[in-house]
């Protein structure tokens, strides 16, 4: 007796814990539940708690009550200056009404694919009216924010609430890349040589004015050496006349020796003269014989 009772009690326990299993069910608060009921949509359950089912009727479907990603692949999209870029998508779209949701997508896995592709059209849509520099510049929030709006428009029907759409990376394809980086090194070497050339030209003609303003200089100074040349020898002979009105006797001596130094100087040739000769009637005479010098 005491084997069958402890037994039936095991049976007893088991069958509640499976009944509880099938007839309560827990809402978590970051969850919401639509309860299926005979396959057909009844409610949804939104507050989170220990909630109690029909057992065999209803079943149960969660969605997160969360924020949800999505990141689809990178693509290429043709701007409206037939420009290429590779853009990177990323959506955060919420789940708010989960009886839409399930009637159109039924799970996430199946939602995903529909919302990229409503988020690939409108990127296609928007971005092939816009222009590259206006997407690099100040207006790119205003074009987000566009796409953004089509996007929310076009999903809203499913029970979906966009928060966001931005871009990961929106990038030139490489090829397009490297030919931009080329003609951009090919610009800046071709303004290399007319800067090169430009200063050139500047240095030429920098040389040609110094060298005009050196031969302007050059003239100038040989001109006043001339003259000041000129004028020393105009003095000289002033002086050299007075001397030889004073004093003829000496001032020819001074001339006779001028001569001297200058024609038997070490680096003139050897002079060869006979002892009576005129030009050397001063060493044999000396300046204290006028009769002579005479």
């Amino acid at each position: 007796m005491k084997g069958r009772a402890g037994w039936l009690v095991l049976m007893v326990c088991l069958g509640l814990v499976w009944l509880s299993s099938t007839v309560l069910y827990t809402v978590d608060e970051t969850q919401q539940v639509l309860i299926i009921r005979l396959g057909a949509p009844d409610q949804v359950v939104t507050t989170p708690g220990l909630k109690v089912k029909w057992p065999f009727v209803d079943s149960l479907v969660y969605y997160d009550k969360r924020l949800l990603t999505l990141e689809p692949a990178t693509e290429q999209v043709i701007l409206g200056d037939q420009k290429r870029i590779e853009i990177q998508p990323y959506t955060r779209f919420r789940i708010t009404d989960a009886l839409q949701f399930y009637q159109s997508l039924r799970t996430f896995e199946q939602a995903a694919p529909q919302v990229n592709q409503v988020v690939s059209s409108a990127l296609r849509r928007k971005l092939g009216q816009v222009m590259l520099p206006a997407l690099l510049s100040e207006e790119r929030p205003r074009i987000v924010m566009q796409i953004q709006a089509d996007v929310s428009e076009r999903v809203k029907p499913w029970g979906i609430q966009v928060e966001d759409v931005r871009f990961h990376r929106a990038d030139l394809p490489k090829e397009t890349s490297q030919a931009i980086y080329d003609r951009m090194k090919s610009e800046r070497q071709r303004e290399a040589k007319e800067l090169r050339a430009q200063g050139f030209e500047w240095a030429q003609k920098i040389q040609s004015k110094a060298d005009r303003e050196r031969t302007v200089i050059l003239s100038e100074a040989q001109r006043q050496s001339k003259i000041t040349r000129g004028e020393a020898d105009a003095n000289a002979n002033q002086i050299l006349a007075r001397a030889f009105n004073r004093d003829p006797q000496f001032y020819r001596l001074y001339r006779s020796l001028q001569t001297y130094r200058q024609a038997l100087a070490e680096s003139n040739p050897t002079l060869v003269l006979s002892p009576d000769a005129d030009f050397l009637r001063f060493f044999k005479t000396g300046p204290g014989k006028p009769s002579e010098q005479r």
